[in-house]
């Protein structure tokens, strides 16, 4: 964590004098703190998504202070609480791979009481962590959960068109006209809707499809079927990022290996 910048005395009118510019997110964040929604999600609480509705919604003290400004700076020294706890940055950085079972939420708490997935991990991990995107609760599949918040913002971010394959199964067959459809990409309510590939599961009934999209909008596979007029009847996520479901049974979790760790990090 930067060190909060001491103030000197400067002669005025001496440009040459003054610190260069260098335009560097590295020198910047070492020289001007870190920003608040940041510091929350490496903190291993939430992504920075959430940390900034959580510092806006004035659940985060610094030194104090409630502070409703996610840019707010951070410094060496300072006393960041989250909901009246004292909060700092995981040093240990964990990754978690999880098969999600039907009826599980993906929250760190639920507020009325149901089930989420981090009751699947319990106190197995000492860490906070938290789950990278979202799996809506009747959907089953792979779920990335750490307490890396510059991973987590990465894989969220559209822009790296992290792929994602679904299994799913529908209420009848699909017609190859529609999964000809799909494969153009269709126009939703909420705009375009690129797909990878669609295609029949081999060996499987007509009903059965395998799914490929880099898009993360809110039930977006369920919504694509839907425009048929289809009723999706099951949804499993079985690859993520390149990640697989391989000797991973439903309900349980596992670390990634180093190797699954550095191919994330370096995933376009």
């Amino acid at each position: 964590m930067a060190k909060r910048p001491q103030k000197k005395n400067q002669k005025k009118d001496t440009p040459s004098e003054n610190p260069p510019i260098i335009n560097s997110d590295k020198n910047s964040e070492a020289d001007q703190g870190m920003r608040l929604n940041k510091y929350i999600a490496h903190c291993g609480i939430c992504s920075r998504r959430k940390a900034a509705e959580f510092i806006q919604g004035g659940h985060v003290t610094v030194n104090g202070k409630v502070v409703n400004e996610i840019g707010h700076r951070v410094f060496d020294g300072d006393k960041v609480t989250f909901k009246g706890k004292t909060v700092r940055p995981e040093t240990n950085k964990v990754y978690i791979l999880l098969n999600k079972p039907k009826d599980f939420v993906t929250t760190v708490s639920d507020e009325k009481g149901r089930k989420t997935v981090m009751d699947i991990v319990g106190k197995k991990i000492k860490e906070r962590i938290y789950p990278v995107g979202r799996l809506d609760r009747a959907t089953l599949g792979l779920l990335l959960l750490t307490n890396d918040g510059d991973l987590a913002k990465k894989l969220s971010h559209p822009s790296h068109g992290v792929s994602k394959v679904y299994h799913v199964v529908l209420d009848r067959p699909v017609s190859e006209e529609h999964l000809k459809l799909i494969r153009k990409g269709l126009i939703l309510e909420d705009g375009p809707t690129p797909v990878d590939g669609v295609n029949y599961i081999k060996n499987a009934p007509k009903t059965d499809v395998g799914i490929e999209i880099h898009i993360g909008r809110n039930r977006i596979v369920r919504r694509i079927f839907e425009h048929f007029g289809y009723k999706v009847k099951k949804l499993d996520r079985t690859n993520y990022a390149g990640l697989t479901k391989k000797d991973l049974p439903r309900g349980r979790f596992r670390h990634l290996t180093e190797k699954e760790v550095i191919m994330l990090k370096h995933f376009t």
